[in-house]
């Protein structure tokens, strides 16, 4: 009994000992601060080259020649693929034939009118004939270009649906040929995000937008919004917004999917540290620190997130002091001792970490 007692002492005297010290512990607290700031929405896109199509070939027949690779750049003009051109080159000299054969007539005919010989009915006739030869031989020098398809305009190759020697149909899908210069960023907007976005923006002059990449990172340039269609889709609610962004470097390919980003700025909005913040059942709370030094527990709610920083919507004054630092140290209804820190000291301090 006399060894238990020494040890319900000793405890309580270090129960005692840790309320002192707890007691004793200055913590840090600050207020939340009201400034003029820009918050950046989400939107899922989709990445489209401005010009991205379909080659096809114009003419039946063997594919005689591939001279180009997948994914290689092209230059506008440049020969890609060659059909075997020999049917083609046989009807357009037999056109040539026909058409030497109907000038000869015609001039033939013409010197006769001239001499009364034949009537000017013959004369219209024979070159009648020779404008119909010079159609039919247009019509072979075409079909002969058909088959051979080159870039219409500078870009990358895709992947090959043929391959050497493929018997072609007309119209058969060979290749796709994608401008990625410039590229095509849509994404939808709910329609109360887009009456708040019109109200706040002049048509004639939208505002830039970014673009994080699939791996999160955000895209080196920023875009500009050139385009809202006309229609909302009735399905879903949403009309479709389009911005263009420079790709320089080629980072970006047609079928690309990211994150469009779109400034929305705040007037006058509350903001607190969010490592002031704890949460209960997905709830936000701070420790409110009221001026008798005592804690108390508050849930509030998030208008937007930030780095390192949460914009308050509801729950919070400026004018009231907030636990930073030591959370998990206290508890509710707790009186303890306090430092004051500036807002700004804080948001200095939480840049330089967010910078490193």
């Amino acid at each position: 009994m006399v060894i238990g007692l020494f040890v319900l002492l000793g405890h309580a005297s270090c129960d005692s000992k840790h309320e002192e010290i707890e007691e004793d512990a200055t913590f840090l607290v600050t207020s939340p601060i009201r400034k003029d700031t820009v918050i950046y929405k989400d939107y899922v896109s989709q990445i489209h080259s401005i010009q991205h199509i379909e080659l096809r070939a114009l003419e039946k027949g063997y594919l005689q020649n591939i001279y180009v690779d997948e994914g290689q750049f092209v230059k506008k003009g440049q020969l890609m693929f060659r059909i075997m051109p020999l049917i083609y080159q046989a009807e357009m000299q037999k056109a040539k034939a026909e058409a030497s054969f109907a000038e000869i007539e015609f001039q033939n005919t013409k010197s006769l009118a001239d001499s009364n010989i034949v009537s000017q009915n013959e004369l219209a006739l024979a070159q009648a004939k020779l404008a119909k030869a010079q159609a039919e031989l247009n019509l072979a020098e075409a079909h002969l270009g058909f088959t051979e398809i080159r870039a219409p305009f500078d870009g990358i190759m895709g992947r090959f649906h043929v391959r050497l020697g493929s018997l072609l149909d007309e119209g058969e899908l060979l290749t796709t040929l994608s401008d990625n210069s410039k590229m095509w960023v849509y994404f939808n907007v709910p329609e109360t995000e887009y009456l708040d976005f019109i109200s706040s923006n002049s048509l004639d002059d939208l505002p830039e937008v970014l673009l994080k990449m699939a791996n999160t990172k955000k895209f080196d340039s920023p875009g500009v919004i050139e385009a809202i269609e006309s229609d909302f889709n009735n399905e879903t609610g949403n009309i479709a917004f389009r911005a263009t962004f420079p790709n320089g470097k080629s980072i970006l390919r047609h079928g690309e999917t990211g994150n469009i980003m779109m400034p929305v700025p705040l007037e006058n909005a509350l903001i607190i540290p969010q490592k002031a913040t704890f949460e209960i059942l997905d709830k936000k709370f701070v420790f409110v620190v009221d001026p008798d030094g005592v804690v108390h527990s508050r849930e509030i709610s998030i208008l937007a997130e930030m780095p390192h920083l949460y914009v308050v919507q509801d729950g919070l004054s400026a004018e009231e002091k907030i636990l930073i630092e030591g959370l998990r140290k206290v508890e509710n209804n707790q009186k303890i001792h306090v430092d004051f820190v500036g807002q700004d000291q804080v948001l200095s301090e939480l840049n330089r970490l967010h910078a490193e």
